[in-house]
């Protein structure tokens, strides 16, 4: 019997379903794991000791972008849905937790609680965080939104921003 219940996978979570419908993508004891949307064996995507999270797919469904606390805090990493090499996108002492690509495919969206703007009364903090972006390649992130922002995502023409404003310590669920 206790076989059994070490084979049976709970907690499955975050899943996300690539742009095309054909695969999905879960975060399951820490790692990233993908299965076809149709039903089969799930594969993982990464095998670490840290803690991979929060997958979203690119437009074009080769990539997928996944926080990883690989040194301490979570980062921003992408990686290509064949499988390979992570690649270190953001570099903060901030926990950097990614929310979409943009539409053209050439930066991730994350929400961070990094340096809010001098304008702003409140403290950075994990609880309202901003809205970043940083490109595929890496480099410097520029803040998109000074407001607290979460799950945000372009709709398909890129003109409109749709997300969660946050207003404090809430439960996401």
């Amino acid at each position: 019997l206790a076989a059994a219940a070490e084979d049976e996978a709970l907690w499955l979570r975050y899943p996300v379903i690539s742009p095309d419908g054909g695969t999905i993508v879960f975060s399951y004891r820490g790692d990233l794991w993908k299965v076809p949307a149709a039903g089969g064996d799930a594969v993982p995507l990464t095998l670490h000791e840290a803690h991979d999270t929060m997958p979203v797919f690119s437009r074009d469904g080769a990539t997928v972008a996944f926080a990883s606390d690989r040194y301490g805090n979570f980062d921003v990493w992408t990686m290509p849905l064949a499988g390979g090499e992570p690649t270190r996108l953001t570099f903060h002492s901030a926990d950097d937790v990614p929310a979409s690509f943009t539409p053209d495919g050439r930066a991730v969206l994350f929400s961070s609680a990094r340096l809010d703007a001098a304008s702003c009364v409140q403290y950075p903090t994990g609880a309202q965080p901003e809205l970043y972006a940083v490109t595929v390649t890496g480099g410097m992130p520029t803040r998109v939104l000074t407001t607290p922002a979460l799950y945000a995502v372009h709709d398909r023409a890129g003109a409109r921003l749709a997300y969660s404003d946050q207003k404090g310590y809430e439960d996401d669920w």
